[in-house]
């Protein structure tokens, strides 16, 4: 028989060991709430720009050319589908040749990050320069992992703006957090793919299986914009600008040690395993990235491409400083507001997150007064992936509807996909959920990027875009936001009238179901349970964190 008493010794030292990391977050985080850079900052690290001559490459030379044919302008293709956004990441990366740039928000482990991550170690075995920026507000792969990548001589990479804690316990980064919010609450929400300085893709989604509609339990409308020619230049200088950042810091420098190549070659084999298994299990696109399309149709020509003006709008990577005066920089919003402001007839706004604040409303408030058109589609509480942000938006609806301006929200199962982009796997399982930045003006000219129309976009991340004067491709994505705002695939809001005097009382959520209008007093919800957690969150006085 065992003896009781030999497991509480070694119970007692579990429990110790765990006692000392918390305290020693807890150091971390205290010291750190002083601090101005994160740690990491003081490991050496040499500086890097951009391939500089870009015509040295296929995809260089051919784009080069085409842009001089075109009078300069650079070419676009907008990308709807999630697969194919998945597909075109895949492909470019095959592509590459001297030189490849990923930055993102999000860089998911899962089953599209699995084979991106193969992809790209392919890349760097043929000789290409890597340099991979995350941002750590929702690492999930571990710096094991990232360490062991950057064991390739030809890959480096860099985690913005790091916490102290490395481990994944939430309680442990939470109380970091609460010591530290004034540095940690900065975030690169930046998402930016440029191969070999001439082309590149640009728009809302991260890197994770719901970007890329293969997640039945989580499925993003999400939108790209493939770009070619001249203006890969400019977005790749703001790569740079955030790359060589003082928040840039070498994971090598947070996890204290450099990767055996033993361990590199393991995680090959790893990666190549879960690479046959999803052809195994189904999963298409490792058959499909094969095929180069749709990457191939776009550099043959047979997908045509759209040529234009473009502007590349862009946070400086210190935009904290600029913000608060310290030092002078980029800041996004006030470029887009000026565009979006230019608006003569008609705005259309697709943003997840709809949290004006007081320059937002003043925004519309001024559209309206000269009697510009605008129509907003966001986030239904009922599709809503972040309640927070939700409970935020609640408090504009009836301000927005009172200044006359039209607002629909998306509804987490789509009646009809027709035109929208979407194929009808996007909408049978209910978990469709809005990710797409997307502004037109006037059907003229339309904004594309990372950037919510929110407080947290707006002031407390960085974001990148590109501004597009093209008719063309405006009417492309005016179409998808007429597709989205179809009664049966979202809720109209109108306010409701209560007494004889024509006074609003609330709202009126308007929809189609089964070919038959229906009417809603009730925000419509999942659960009694979601309407009561947004309607307390909507208490809270949050408003410039959302």
């Amino acid at each position: 028989m065992k003896d009781k008493t030999m497991a509480k010794p070694r119970w007692s030292k579990v429990m110790i060991g765990r006692i000392h990391v918390s305290l020693v977050v807890l150091i971390f985080a205290i010291l750190g709430g002083c601090a101005s850079l994160p740690p990491g900052s003081d490991f050496p690290k040499m500086a890097s720009s951009a391939l500089t001559s870009p015509q040295e490459t296929r995809l260089g030379r051919q784009f080069e050319s085409a842009a001089r044919e075109h009078g300069g302008n650079s070419g676009f293709r907008f990308v709807q589908a999630g697969a194919d956004g998945f597909l075109i990441r895949m492909q470019m990366i095959n592509a590459a040749e001297r030189t490849l740039d990923l930055q993102y928000f999000i860089f998911r482990g899962d089953e599209t990050g699995r084979l991106l991550t193969d992809a790209v170690l392919h890349a760097a075995d043929r000789g290409v320069r890597v340099r991979v920026l995350v941002d750590d507000g929702k690492t999930l792969t571990g710096d094991d992992q990232l360490t062991v990548l950057e064991a390739h001589p030809s890959v480096e990479i860099r985690i913005f703006n790091p916490f102290a804690y490395r481990g994944h316990i939430t309680l442990f980064r939470a109380t970091e957090f609460m010591f530290n919010a004034s540095r940690l609450d900065y975030r690169m929400h930046n998402k930016l793919l440029v191969v070999d300085n001439s082309v590149a893709l640009i728009g809302g989604r991260n890197i994770g299986d719901q970007y890329f509609q293969i997640d039945p339990n989580s499925q993003f409308a999400d939108d790209d914009v493939f770009a070619a020619g001249p203006i890969a230049q400019p977005l790749s200088k703001t790569f740079d600008e955030y790359w060589n950042s003082a928040l840039a810091i070498p994971v090598q420098a947070l996890s204290g040690r450099k990767a055996s190549h033993a361990a590199l070659n393991e995680h090959r084999d790893v990666l190549d395993g879960q690479r046959r298994q999803l052809k195994v299990d189904g999963i298409d696109y490792v058959k499909r990235v094969a095929t180069g399309e749709p990457f191939d149709g776009m550099i043959s020509g047979r997908l045509p491409l759209i040529w234009a003006h473009a502007q590349v709008v862009c946070d400086s990577p210190d935009k904290k400083q600029v913000e608060s005066g310290a030092m002078v920089g980029r800041l996004m919003q006030r470029a887009v507001a000026q565009a979006v402001g230019a608006a003569q007839f008609e705005l259309l706004m697709i943003t997840p997150y709809l949290i004006p604040g007081k320059e937002g409303m003043q925004l519309f408030k001024d559209l309206r007064e000269h009697n510009v058109h605008v129509r907003l589609l966001t986030s239904s509480l009922e599709a809503a992936t972040v309640l927070l942000a939700q409970s935020g938006y609640m408090h504009y609806r009836v301000p927005l509807l009172e200044d006359g301006v039209e607002l629909y929200e998306i509804r987490s199962l789509l009646g009809n996909t027709r035109g929208s982009g979407e194929t009808r796997r996007m909408s049978r399982y209910g978990n469709y959920s809005l990710h797409a930045k997307l502004f037109v003006i006037d059907r003229q000219r339309l904004f594309i990027g990372s950037m919510n129309f929110d407080q947290r976009s707006m002031h407390l991340n960085t974001e990148i875009g590109l501004i597009i004067d093209s008719s063309v491709l405006a009417q492309q994505v005016a179409a998808r936001f007429e597709a989205m705002v179809q009664p049966e695939n979202s809720y109209r809001l109108t306010l409701r009238q209560n007494d004889a005097r024509g006074v609003p009382s609330g709202v009126v959520w308007r929809t189609q179901e089964d070919g038959k209008p229906v009417e809603y007093d009730t925000e419509p919800a999942r659960s009694e349970w979601q309407r009561a957690k947004v309607n307390l969150l909507s208490l809270l006085p949050l408003d410039k964190e959302l």
